[in-house]
């Protein structure tokens, strides 16, 4: 059985899940409010301020399906209580965000600034020239805000310019060496 799956969720104080038909769950929190619909074959219950995923079968599908499933509603619970966020930094001579009202204007040396609006549920905030931080309740969301800012300019490995994520290692590369030898 999965270890992931068949670990139980605990629902905090204030914060309200139901279970509607076609096992859409709704959580409600003091940040928001989030539902997803989860897969059909998935047995979801809750009894006494628990929630239990649970598989019907040992099949190769319901046991990916076990732990995605567990994962995904403590992650809407996480989000409606504390909320998620991601940082970002940007690396580079001129390269820099400023928060221009709820959008981001960032110079990466393109020859027009980039403007970044931000999707409902989701704040952008640059509490430094060279720092981004993205939060919001909805991980996904979270984490594809993020990606998408630093595909603008992905870290590049000679000189490590670039958007990259916090904590994130650069694998450096040698630089050409010369054209000793050659003629």
């Amino acid at each position: 059985m999965s270890r992931i799956g068949r670990a139980p969720i605990d629902i905090p104080a204030g914060v309200t899940v139901t279970l509607g038909d076609g096992n859409k769950v709704t959580v409600k929190g003091p940040k928001g409010e989030l539902f997803r619909i989860c897969h059909p074959d998935m047995i979801i219950k809750m009894e006494d301020n628990v929630i239990t995923v649970a598989r019907p079968s040992e099949d190769k599908l319901h046991k990916s399906l076990h732990g995605l499933t567990r994962t995904l509603i403590h992650n809407m619970v996480l989000g409606v209580t504390e909320g998620f966020t991601k940082s970002l930094e940007i690396n580079g001579v001129g390269y820099r965000a400023v928060k221009q009202g709820n959008n981001l204007n960032l110079s990466l040396g393109f020859s027009h600034p980039v403007i970044v609006e931000p999707p409902t549920g989701i704040t952008l905030d640059a509490p430094a020239a060279n720092k981004i931080v993205i939060s919001g309740i909805d991980k996904e969301a979270v984490g594809a805000m993020a990606a998408t800012i630093r595909d603008y300019r992905e870290p590049e490995p000679y000189k490590g310019k670039g958007i990259k994520y916090e904590g994130e290692h650069i694998r450096r590369k040698v630089g050409k060496a010369g054209a000793k030898g050659k003629k």
